[in-house]
Formats: structure tokens, C-alpha cells, sequence
């Protein structure tokens, strides 16, 4: 798979991955294109290359003016960026996000500047969000139902990643779309990576999230990131042990080093992942992982 390609998803005839080329990494992209009976696109991708998704569509021959939702899981820019621009081009498609996220999709100020101290240097790789006109835009909730005509979506609230994260399971295929709640899939070694940004990562609202995915049981998940794969229990097992070792690692650094920017610089050094990623893209990863761990030790003295 390579920029720009659309490749249908295992198992399925009409739900395709795209990917956008984020971060110029190729399968990094995060969308998904299902072409129901009322089409529909699982997260928007970065706005960076947007046009990749457009190009989607006239491959799979789905008319912009027939799409009829746009669903980022949550707001983050990777997930959301193109909401905007993919709004301008899809005249009657609705956003629906989780009700949290909804103003600072109509508003991106804050989140524009949220994500340019979370990501620093990458910010380089990302586009300006467009405004989602307010009346194109609705609030999702836990146990909403979006109907595609041929399947219904149903949304269940997984906030460990971010308050605002939702993921959706199709009723056709037993797809469940987890954006960031099940990591970051790394096909390659089959593993499931930890993904822990600030500001608002909380461990135990993300093992929360895990268990829900295994209540769920789907035939198949799809990530937000490179792709999908089986289901498995051993895997959702072995990310919630990722997750809590992650921590841990992280936790006993802080307490060897005595300083911040030190342990952040240390797991940027031993990054396993820059022969997939590359030098740059699997360090500033790290990077980014490591000061919300640390901002979720501090919020968690707090409660102490």
C-alpha cells in the first residue's frame, strides 16, 4: 500500500482504507470510506492532503454531494483535521462528532493551539483546520445509532484516549472503528502500540476502553492508524499490558532522572519503532507519548 491508495478492508465489499500519507508515513493515514447506502467517511485525516480523499471517492465512483456523514472519532487534528475541508466539498454531509468535541470544531482556536504545544516541531506536517459551519454539525452521545441506510453505526464513548473519543461498530460487517481507543496497530510485528498524548490521557479510562472493545467482541477492528486486523483477545490482553507498562516505565524514569525533559529525551533515544517510522517520526512519537504519561502521573498526585 502506498500513498494515496485505497485498499478494501478484509472481509468487506464496500468499507475501504485510504492512505493520506500523514506525517509522510505511508499507511499512517487514518480514514475510512464506507460506501453504504448513505456513504459515509470514519475519521478525516489530518487535513494535509485532502485532496487524497476526494481522488477516494471518484475511484469508488461515490459522488460528493451523496456523502452523507462525516465521523471523526474524536477531535484530535490527525482524526479531524479534514472535517472542514471535507464539509466544503461534501455539500450535504453532516458532521457528527462526541458532543464535547462539537464546539471546537465550529471554533478550532483552542485546538489549533492545543495541538501545536503537543506535537511542537511535526505541527509542520499539518493544515489550518476549516470552521465546520455550525448548522453542519450535530452531537453524538453513548449508545447513539447512525443509520447508513444498509447498517447502523453504533457509537460507544471511549474517553481514556481523549474526553472526546468515540468509537463506532457496524452492524454489517462487525467492524468496530476505535480511533485510538485499541493504540496504534503495527502490522508489521502484529503488536499494538501505546498512544498517550497530552493532555488528557487517563490509564485507567484507557483500560476501561479496552475492556469495552472486548465486551464488544467485533469479527474485526479498525484502527485509526495503519489499517486493521482481527480480532483477538490475546491482542486486546497484550495492549492493556502495553499500556500499564508503558506507565510504569515511564513513572520509573521520572523517579531515576529527577527530570522531565531528561526522561523525555531518554525514551526519544530508544525508540524501537524509527526502522518503520523513521528517525524523526518515531522520536517526536515518543516524545509526544511520554509528556502526557508524565501529565497523567501529575494529575494523578493530585488525587492523592
Amino acid at each position: 500500500m502506498a500513498i494515496g491508495d485505497v485498499t478494501a478492508v478484509p472481509g468487506t465489499d464496500d468499507v475501504y482504507y485510504v492512505d493520506t500519507g500523514m506525517y509522510e508515513t505511508e499507511m499512517y493515514g487514518s480514514v475510512y470510506i464506507i460506501d453504504a447506502e448513505r456513504p459515509a467517511f470514519v475519521d478525516t485525516g489530518i487535513g494535509t492532503n485532502h485532496e487524497h480523499l476526494l481522488d477516494a471517492l471518484d475511484e469508488l465512483d461515490i459522488a460528493r454531494e451523496d456523502v452523507e456523514y462525516l465521523l471523526p472519532t474524536h477531535i484530535h487534528l490527525d482524526h479531524a483535521g479534514g472535517a472542514g475541508y471535507l464539509a466544503d466539498a461534501c455539500p450535504n454531509a453532516t458532521v457528527m462528532t462526541h458532543e464535547i468535541g462539537v464546539s471546537h470544531l465550529i471554533d478550532p482556536e483552542k485546538l489549533i493551539a492545543g495541538t501545536k504545544a503537543a506535537v511542537g516541531d511535526q505541527w509542520e506536517f499539518y493544515v489550518e483546520p476549516k470552521p465546520v459551519p455550525e448548522d453542519r454539525i450535530e452531537p453524538l452521545t453513548d449508545g447513539n445509532e447512525i443509520d447508513l441506510g444498509d447498517r447502523t453505526l453504533s457509537v460507544f464513548h471511549a474517553p481514556g484516549h481523549a474526553p472526546h473519543q468515540t468509537m463506532f461498530l457496524d452492524s454489517k460487517d462487525d467492524l468496530l472503528f476505535t480511533g485510538d481507543a485499541a493504540g496504534i496497530y503495527v502490522p508489521e510485528r502484529g503488536q499494538v502500540r501505546q498512544t498517550s498524548p497530552p493532555s488528557q490521557f487517563d490509564l485507567e479510562a484507557c483500560l476501561d476502553d479496552v475492556r469495552t472493545i472486548e465486551e464488544i467482541a467485533p469479527e474485526r477492528i479498525c484502527f485509526g492508524h495503519f489499517g486493521s486486523c482481527e480480532y483477538s483477545e490475546e491482542l486486546m490482553e497484550s495492549y492493556k499490558r502495553t499500556l500499564v507498562e508503558w506507565v510504569e516505565a515511564v513513572r520509573q524514569k521520572r523517579e531515576e532522572l529527577g527530570d522531565d525533559d531528561a526522561v523525555i529525551e531518554h525514551f526519544a533515544e530508544h525508540t524501537q519503532m524509527t526502522d518503520l517510522w523513521g528517525e524523526r517520526k518515531a522520536s517526536e512519537e515518543e516524545k509526544l507519548n511520554v509528556r502526557g504519561v508524565l501529565g497523567y502521573l501529575d494529575w494523578q498526585a493530585e488525587q492523592e
